[in-house]
């Protein structure tokens, strides 16, 4: 069954544009990954430190394949102590 993810970070201020930028370096690898069907960032019109990444997944054991990729721990650690909350959200479509 397939998996949607949708993960919210919120960055510290003023340091938006470093997590835009750290954001915006996973995408062209994770959609290269293994059941990665679609892997987009949206950022919020008015708060500029509101990212959501929309996420859909073939399975749950590839989506865990790639929370567990050398380029998510590289992102952790440039992005440490620059963001201020994270939430994700692990979805099933209902129909």
């Amino acid at each position: 069954m397939s998996l949607t993810i949708l993960a919210q970070i919120t960055a510290v201020p003023g340091k938006e544009a470093l997590v835009r930028a750290e954001l915006e370096k996973l995408i062209p690898i994770t959609r290269a990954e293994e059941g990665c069907i679609n892997y987009d960032l949206h950022v919020d019109n008015e708060n500029h430190g509101f990212f959501v990444f929309y996420e859909n997944w073939t399975n749950r054991d590839l989506w865990q394949t790639h929370m567990n990729a050398p380029h998510l721990a590289a992102y952790m650690q440039a992005t440490d102590g620059a963001v201020a909350s994270f939430t994700l959200n692990e979805m099933s479509k209902t129909s």
